[in-house]
């Protein structure tokens, strides 16, 4: 079974720039009541995802650096990578259908 990957400053680089596939970043954390709701949908795409798209978490105030290198400034913010670069962010909790359809988006442009 397919889970989200934590991920900090130590693996940032070689796990989400470095990635082959496209990357689902989740920037959350602990105290975050919509980061809590949107983790069953992240679980799930991870899973639906597997073998296509890398699904990562990143807890902002054990990241803060990587939060502010990416202008994350309210949670969760949802962003896609696509070879090193942010092609697409979603801000907020966010049905699975929609965060599902955006993914899609970026797989299929391919």
């Amino acid at each position: 079974m397919a889970r989200p990957l934590d991920v900090g400053t130590g693996n940032f680089e070689s796990e989400v720039l470095r990635a082959r596939e496209p990357v689902l970043a989740d920037f959350w954390a602990e105290w975050c009541g919509p980061c809590r709701l949107m983790h069953p949908i992240v679980e799930a795409l991870a899973e639906e995802f597997d073998g296509r798209v890398r699904v990562v978490r990143i807890n902002v105030d054990e990241n803060p650096e990587l939060a502010a290198r990416y202008d994350v400034y309210a949670i969760p913010t949802f962003i896609i990578f696509r070879d090193g670069m942010e092609v697409d962010r979603l801000v907020g909790a966010i049905s699975k259908s929609a965060l599902k359809e955006r993914v899609e988006k970026v797989i299929t442009k391919g």
